[in-house]
């Protein structure tokens, strides 16, 4: 029989609850602990709960901890669970800014203990059958792509009411849901070279920028731009959150906010997924990395790897800055 893996929980606020939903419906897991400022929320999660991460980490004995914390707070976590040579799985954004998310990667790296960043965009099943058709050739030689992001959630005098903190971000829209497709962009096309952004606000109410249009040019040439803002539902709405498309020489493949793929205007994968977040996401992420864990294969969004994403993330904004197109090499450069 394989060993059940035995997790704490940091951060038990809105969108932790689609984490512990998730590891609940996972075999090889139990959240043994769970750690939050109100003992109330913590509760709720596991039958342990602590006030201070801290304290859980230093009472438990856990095999892995998952991080749903502000990204202001991710260093000194990280290094908590580092220090006890505790695998990590951490929630985006990886870190406030550029030089916090280096020191989270080296401070794990260099103690030698796993550190998996949490982007479950990548794992929704229309993005893994997309890549299928595209791997297969489907569509032939690739050429672009185009993401669009769309929820009615960011009207009025109180936008964003289930996340309500999104209100007063110096950095929103990108940094918390751009990042998504940038990320999915790295998986489906590779390596991204240059961001060139626009971006601003349209609400008030909001401190950071609630719209951006971003164009994407990958090291092997291919081009594709996300268009982001949160006014207006899909119609028709879906667990997609907006919709896509990506172009080859032979067709395209479509993705409408239902999560049905399309070739052609042909239907070559239903959405027939339920249950969970968009897709069972959330899940499918969480597996991996237990999977890999018990497997001691790398994860597909290690911190590493994931600094790719963050660095495209923190070329978007210098780009909305400068008003020019930036190129990944002068954020890994310090330039």
């Amino acid at each position: 029989m394989a060993k059940l893996l035995k997790g704490g929980i940091i951060g038990c606020g809105f969108f932790a609850q689609r984490h512990i939903e998730a590891w609940r419906r996972i075999p090889e897991v139990e959240i043994t602990a769970a750690a939050d400022p109100q003992p109330d929320r913590a509760e709720r999660f596991a039958k342990l709960a602590y006030r201070s991460a801290e304290e859980m980490l230093d009472r438990e004995q856990l095999d892995f901890v998952d991080i749903v914390a502000r990204s202001e707070q991710h260093l000194a976590l990280v290094k908590l669970a580092v220090d006890r040579t505790i695998p990590v799985i951490c929630q985006k954004p990886i870190a406030p800014d550029w030089v916090t998310a280096e020191q989270i990667v080296e401070y794990a790296e260099s103690a030698g203990v796993p550190l998996m960043i949490h982007e479950n965009w990548r794992w929704q099943p229309w993005h893994r059958a997309a890549r299928q058709m595209m791997d297969r050739g489907d569509i032939g030689a690739l050429i672009g792509y185009g993401f669009r992001t769309r929820t009615r959630d960011g009207m009025g005098d109180e936008p964003y009411s289930r996340q309500a903190y999104f209100r007063h971000l110096r950095r929103f829209q990108i940094d918390e849901t751009l990042v998504h497709h940038m990320d999915t962009a790295r998986f489906l096309f590779g390596e991204i070279a240059t961001v060139y952004a626009q971006a601003g606000h349209r609400n008030q109410n909001v401190v950071g920028e609630d719209w951006a249009i971003l164009v994407l040019t990958h090291e092997n040439e291919i081009h594709g731009w996300v268009d982001g803002h949160r006014f207006l539902d899909p119609d028709p709405d879906g667990p997609v959150m907006g919709d896509a498309f990506f172009e080859g020489e032979l067709g395209t493949i479509s993705i409408p906010a239902t999560g049905d793929v399309y070739r052609n205007r042909e239907l070559a994968w239903k959405n027939d997924i339920t249950v969970g977040y968009r897709g069972d996401s959330v899940r499918a992420t969480q597996a991996h990395f237990i999977s890999c864990l018990m497997d001691r294969t790398p994860f597909e969004t290690g911190g590493r790897d994931y600094l790719r994403t963050f660095a495209a993330v923190e070329a978007a904004y210098k780009s909305v800055a400068t008003q020019r197109c930036v190129a990944l090499v002068e954020i890994f450069d310090g330039q």
